[in-house]
């Protein structure tokens, strides 16, 4: 009967012990998978792709911004913030800078919407959002108002939006407009369009232009706020149908 405790007590002891070495090896194989992401702004965007291969970090470039304090090349923003601990393999987005813009914005209202849109991309620029809305005493398809204006500066984006004139634009199951979507536009040009396009016009609400967290487990895009003064939503949503009663909402940037 000793002989038998002793041995189950033997028994007893070494699935104790190896139930301690699974654990400490699961601790150090999970440990020993995560990594802890550096701060990459400031670096030139090779460097930090090396520095990220050599963590086994996946590093590539969402977007590109113009930026008055940082030198063109250089990584702008990033997600995950600095510090942040990930698995290996990990997917870090990063912004890179274009350095400040000396790209003068060229003029391109009361152009055609497809010669205004060759000039755009000439200029070096991408084309952003094009809203169509009718406009009276105006040639379909001429631009009434573009974003940036012409010859602005400080701009954030190499890219431009253009608010294009539609007398064609109703909705052909019925009266009304289709409602264009005026997101990016600056708030007086669209407020204008809707009010000359015979809509009625609700004062405009307010939008802190603030950058929410960036998150680990989310595809937020690295997109700075919206320049003050831009539309950043509306009601009724772009493609309803709206009539003279219907009252537009725009929210505005500040």
């Amino acid at each position: 009967m000793i002989h038998f405790f002793r041995f189950a007590l033997v028994v007893l002891l070494l699935c104790i012990v190896a139930l301690f070495s699974a654990v400490a090896t699961m601790h150090f194989a999970i440990h020993g998978a995560e990594v802890s992401v550096p701060d990459f702004r400031g670096l030139p965007v090779a460097d930090a792709m090396r520095k990220a291969a050599s963590l086994e970090l996946n590093l590539s470039v969402d977007n590109r911004f113009y930026s008055a304090e940082m030198p063109s090349g250089r990584v702008l923003t990033q997600s995950p913030s600095s510090d942040t601990v990930v698995r290996r393999e990990w997917h870090v987005r990063v912004t890179e800078s274009l350095g400040p813009q000396r790209i003068p914005i060229p003029n391109v209202i009361g152009q055609q919407e497809r010669a205004a849109t060759i000039a755009t991309r000439r200029a070096g620029f991408d084309l952003g959002n094009v809203a169509h809305m009718p406009y009276a005493d105006t040639p379909a398809g001429a631009v009434i108002a573009q974003n940036p204006a012409p010859e602005a500066e400080g701009v954030e984006r190499p890219s431009m939006s253009l608010l294009v004139a539609d007398i064609a634009a109703t909705d052909p199951d019925g009266g009304g407009v289709v409602m264009p979507d005026l997101t990016g536009q600056v708030l007086a040009t669209a407020g204008a369009a809707v009010t000359h396009a015979g809509l009625r016009l609700a004062p405009p609400l307010d939008m802190p232009a603030t950058i929410p967290p960036f998150s680990t487990n989310s595809a937020q895009s690295l997109t700075p706020p919206a320049p003050p003064g831009t539309v950043t939503a509306q009601s009724p949503a772009a493609g309803y149908r709206v009539d003279a009663n219907t009252l537009v909402q725009l929210t505005v940037a500040r």
